[in-house]
């Protein structure tokens, strides 16, 4: 007899491989993996009903000393177990008191997390401050740009004509039109729409409208749709909504950001965002919780390892970090040099729960994410 611990990412698949009967599969595949959610804030009467119901399926509670006695009121906890602990714990406490039964809700909405396929987002600049010079074109080599990414492996490309790195200054919305006018015009004439995907990194209504209406599907709004205008844009033309997280704006928002809890605080903002954008009828959504925008290095890493947290709202998650400057923070590198560092970080973004990765690099990711996907694929 021989024995080696293994690593599942698709306990379903490992299960049939064993010739496990269907119901033992379907039964089993929800024991394999562990879940752990902390609660912040629980009433101490709720944590103690909490810790039995949880300890009598063969779960865990995890609470601080002094919670039998109720020495304080609220405390923070947690919760370990299993899909089927959360199942059975999910019904269980609708029937308690202390706040538990809109625990019971939301850890529901963590049973039927979707995985979407990984798809990758090319970024190409047409203005001349974007912080990467290798992704600003012209006009003349949008064709050539434009076919280059796709050969390299695109499935979407991400049109931007205003700089928002930090500290950067907007412009008017008839500039940044201007800048985006013949590139649109090129990817409509060319049916290049119908190949890949077009996305414009824009939160102005009138070149929005514009690229709409010239084969774009995609708003890539750094304001999170805040414009109502753009809300109701993206409902006309049916388009995607990739709703973003920003601190503050592109000219202030890495002047000291802080968050009493960066994840709680992000999860809010997409909750009254989600809730906004389909009041307007918009129905294809991506969460993306801005990496560099309005965050510390702390904030950044965080919130990436913490990414499969927002996937309890059903949307597919968008990470860029891109060659950005929280990779100079952990190891000093020039923008030139920083793809190692972006590669090591949108792998880890894919584990964690992320579909679409906003790159500078098609041809490398491309590569990088098919032998990253062979070995998770692996039984």
């Amino acid at each position: 007899m021989d024995i080696y611990k293994i690593s599942l990412n698709d306990a379903n698949a490992f299960l049939t491989k064993l010739n496990c009967d269907n119901s033992g599969v379907k039964i089993m595949s929800k024991k394999t993996k562990v879940h752990t959610f902390l609660i912040k804030n629980m009433h101490v009467g709720a944590a103690n009903i909490l810790k039995q119901d949880a300890l009598s399926i063969g779960a865990d509670l995890a609470v601080p000393e002094g919670v039998i006695v109720a020495r304080d009121k609220h405390v923070n906890v947690m919760l370990i177990g299993t899909i089927k602990h959360i199942e059975i714990l999910s019904k269980k406490e609708l029937a308690q008191p202390f706040g538990l039964k809109e625990l019971a809700k939301v850890l529901k909405s963590f049973l039927h997390e979707e995985n979407f396929p990984v798809k990758i987002m090319g970024v190409l600049n047409a203005n001349e401050d974007s912080f990467f010079k290798n992704s600003r074109f012209d006009n003349s080599s949008a064709s050539q740009k434009i076919e280059k990414m796709i050969e390299d492996g695109a499935n979407i490309i991400d049109i931007g004509a205003v700089s928002s790195r930090p500290g950067s200054l907007p412009v008017s919305p008839e500039i940044e039109l201007d800048r985006v006018k013949d590139i649109a015009q090129t990817i409509y004439k060319n049916k290049y729409y119908d190949k890949v995907q077009f996305s414009i990194d824009s939160y102005e209504p009138k070149v929005i409208n514009y690229v709409l209406d010239h084969g774009f599907k995609i708003i890539n709004d750094i304001t999170g749709l805040e414009n109502d205008k753009v809300c109701e844009l993206v409902a006309k033309y049916n388009a995607t909504a990739v709703i973003m997280h920003m601190q503050n704006n592109q000219t202030n928002m890495q002047n000291d950001p802080y968050y009493e809890d960066v994840i709680v605080e992000i999860d809010n903002f997409f909750k009254e965002r989600v809730e906004k954008v389909k009041n307007f009828g918009v129905k294809d959504i991506v969460l993306d919780v801005g990496i560099g925008f309005g965050k510390s290095l702390e904030h950044n890493l965080l919130l990436l390892k913490n990414l499969e947290h927002f996937k309890h709202f059903g949307y597919e998650l968008l990470i860029g970090a891109s060659r950005k400057s929280m990779i100079n923070m952990i190891t000093p590198t020039e923008v030139i040099d920083r793809l190692p560092g972006t590669l090591a970080i949108h792998l880890e973004s894919i584990r964690y729960g992320a579909s679409i990765i906003r790159c500078h690099d098609v041809k490398e990711h491309s590569q990088a994410i098919k032998v990253f996907e062979a070995i998770e694929k692996i039984n």
